[in-house]
């Protein structure tokens, strides 16, 4: 059997980015991440856009709806400013949240920088999709994806999404033992 190629999505959530005043460095960051630690077949659907609601909630939409993202992982608008709206967008177009996420982000932030309390990256599922947002600081995006990513490709599997699997001398994914069959 031939492995599904998983499609994930990445957001940059900016205003000076999407409109090309500066660099998009999140994205990258998160790309690079997966290309190091993932063995199965994927492909990357990128975006870069400002910090709107609307907008966000649809391309959030897009990616899991008309795309068909299992995975959907956006960068930046999770702090407290008035343009930092990412995880509203994410709440309402998720049918499912998924709390244990950002409270596992935090407390790796929190390791880092005192200011990870000021996050409010979240997670949820729309469908077969499921959204994580990571902090818009590039070093941060490597710290959270590694306190997280062990249980989002048995996550993604109980979605009914492609099999994600890592290379395990760069991240340890958890499946329970009735589970690991699906390799």
């Amino acid at each position: 059997m031939v492995d599904e190629i998983a499609k994930i999505g990445f957001v940059t959530v900016s205003d000076r980015a999407s409109r090309g005043e500066y660099e998009d460095l999140g994205g990258p960051a998160m790309l690079a991440w997966f290309d190091q630690v993932l063995i199965s077949p994927w492909q990357a659907v990128s975006r870069v856009i400002p910090d709107d609601q609307a907008g966000i909630e649809a391309t959030l939409k897009e990616l899991a709806d008309v795309e068909g993202c299992c995975l959907i992982v956006t960068t930046g608008g999770t702090g407290p400013a008035v343009r930092d709206v990412t995880p509203e967008a994410t709440e309402a177009v998720c049918e499912k949240m998924m709390p244990g996420f950002g409270e596992l982000m935090r407390q790796e932030s929190l390791k880092f920088v005192p200011t990870a309390i000021l996050s409010r990256q979240t997670a949820g599922i729309r469908g077969c999709s499921l959204i994580i947002n990571l902090p818009g600081k590039p070093s941060a995006i490597g710290d959270c994806l590694n306190a997280v990513f062990p249980a989002v490709p048995y996550c993604i599997d109980l979605i009914e999404g492609p099999s994600l699997h890592a290379d395990p001398d760069e991240c340890t994914v958890f499946r329970p033992k009735h589970a690991q069959k699906k390799s």
